[in-house]
């Protein structure tokens, strides 16, 4: 009996041990079970976040409507899009793209701000098509207007970075090893050739990154010529300038504000009247201007050494065109365009030489002249003092989105903003000929023209300068006289 109660104990032990054994088993296929779930409801999520990515960034490449916070091209140019007023939505990045490194390259922008705008458009392309790392751009802080805002002081730095990552690596600043030893001074500094196809950079200076890993370009003005680029090198400029060039949350709200604050009065026409101290003496323009002001603008110029131009004849060369208007030619041109006394007009520059008594003609005809100044108060200006570059950006901002668009002297301001009014839809921008104006404006005042037919000669001559589209002109190894890039992007139309 004991032997067979031993085997009974043993058999029963079994049995149990076994059945521990099975539910042992039985829980790990369950935690295994569980485990596979929870694994395919995370790569479901995945997949899908990825899908919805995918397709949201397919309507994100080329077109208008990815201008974040701007009009786009099917808009009314006569009401201001909710879009433009609403936050800017959440950004949806790029693949990031994959190259081989070849190096790295500086850039130091000089000039004002749009002149440094398209020059960045075009440092960006030229990394790109040599595919070498480019380091955001540094700004121009020793020309006349001394501004020392940085990149990321005017334009939304993160942004721009990660905006272009699936075209171009941008960093901040280089690695510490190479940083190391620039700021030592131990760098390959010089300025590229002006108007130059890609090509040239591919043989000149490119060998020169692979040889000494970074480049420093010290000028970036005009370094890309107009025409004959690859149609991609041409779109990317475009996507550069209308995309990833966005301004600063806080300028881009201060603008939104200035136009607001316009629209609850009625359409509004910018005027970018060029007739600055530093315009004047730069330029040698002193039409309307006494002795004692003409002794003043000339000790400028001469004061300026990076101003090479130093004798001038102001008449002569307002007779060639080559002079903004001043504020009374404006009126009189306004006028004779017909353009409603009563609309407000926005005056998109820095301080008006003589302001008073200069602007007193272009006061009595359009009496609703407002400016920045004017609209806000001095707390929302504090930041923006002396800060010429972020109240141009201010400026910007607004004449993209007035209903007219005239600039009295055809500058980089005038030439970006007409192309970027392109861009958003062939928004009106009157491109005046001041060549002819200046001699219709003299007949008149002389005597030798009735007002009707001065104000019938001159819409006669702006039918087809109202910034309609039209074909980039091309003067083959003459890009100073040519059609500018930036002023009609035609590829990107």
């Amino acid at each position: 009996m004991n032997a067979r109660n031993m085997k009974n104990r043993i058999g029963i032990n079994n049995m149990g041990l076994k059945r521990i054994g099975e539910e042992k088993i039985i829980k790990a296929h369950v935690r295994s079970a569980k485990m596979k779930i929870w694994i395919i409801r995370g790569t479901t999520m995945v997949l899908l976040w990825t899908c919805l990515v995918q397709l949201t960034a397919l309507g994100d490449v080329w077109g208008p409507s990815v201008l974040k916070g701007w009009p786009s091209v099917t808009q009314d140019s006569h009401s201001l899009d909710a879009k433009f007023l609403s936050t800017v939505p959440a950004r949806v990045l790029p693949h990031m793209r994959v190259y081989r490194n070849n190096g790295y390259l500086m850039v130091s922008c000089n000039g004002g701000l749009n002149q440094m705008r398209s020059a960045i458009c075009d440092m960006v392309a030229i990394a790109r098509f040599l595919n070498v790392t480019l380091i955001v751009p540094e700004l121009d802080k020793t020309s006349f207007w001394a501004d020392p805002s940085e990149f990321e002081d005017i334009f939304d730095v993160d942004h721009f970075i990660t905006s272009l990552r699936d075209e171009v690596q941008i960093l901040k600043q280089l690695p510490p090893r190479l940083k190391q030893r620039v700021d030592l001074g131990i760098v390959h500094t010089m300025p590229p050739v002006s108007w130059s196809h890609i090509s040239y950079y591919h043989n000149q200076i490119l060998p020169l990154i692979k040889k000494y890993e970074v480049v420093h370009l010290n000028r970036t003005d005009a370094r890309l010529d107009n025409n004959a680029q690859p149609i991609d090198l041409q779109k990317l400029r475009c996507r550069v300038n209308f995309n990833a060039l966005r301004f600063t949350p806080q300028i881009e709200r201060l603008g939104r504000r200035v136009v607001k604050l316009l629209r609850q009065n009625g359409p509004f026409l910018v005027l970018h009247l060029r007739y600055e101290m530093d315009m004047l003496a730069f330029s040698g323009c002193t039409q309307g201007c006494n002795p004692d002001e003409v002794e003043e603008l000339t000790r400028m110029r001469f004061a300026y050494p990076w101003w090479k131009e130093k004798i001038i004849n102001s008449e002569l060369k307002r007779k060639d065109g080559l002079c903004p208007l001043t504020p009374e030619e404006t009126a009189l041109t306004l006028k004779a365009l017909d353009i409603d006394g009563d609309i407000q007009i926005y005056i998109a520059a820095g301080e008006i030489y003589c302001g008073q008594r200069r602007m007193s003609a272009l006061a009595d005809a359009f009496p609703k002249l407002v400016r920045k100044e004017t609209l806000l108060g001095a707390n929302d200006l504090q930041f923006f003092q002396n800060h010429s570059s972020q109240m141009a950006a201010l400026d910007y901002i607004v004449s993209l989105e007035s209903d007219i668009f005239v600039p009295t002297y055809y500058g980089n301001m005038a030439k970006v903003v007409e192309g970027h009014r392109r861009y958003l839809g062939f928004k009106k921008t009157i491109l005046l000929n001041r060549r002819l104006l200046v001699e219709l404006i003299d007949k008149y005042t002389s005597g030798f023209l009735t007002w009707d037919d001065f104000s019938s000669v001159v819409k006669d001559a702006h039918v087809a300068r109202m910034g309609s589209p039209k074909r980039r002109v091309v003067i083959p190894n003459k890009p100073k006289e040519e059609d500018y890039f930036y002023a009609n992007p035609e590829e990107c139309l």
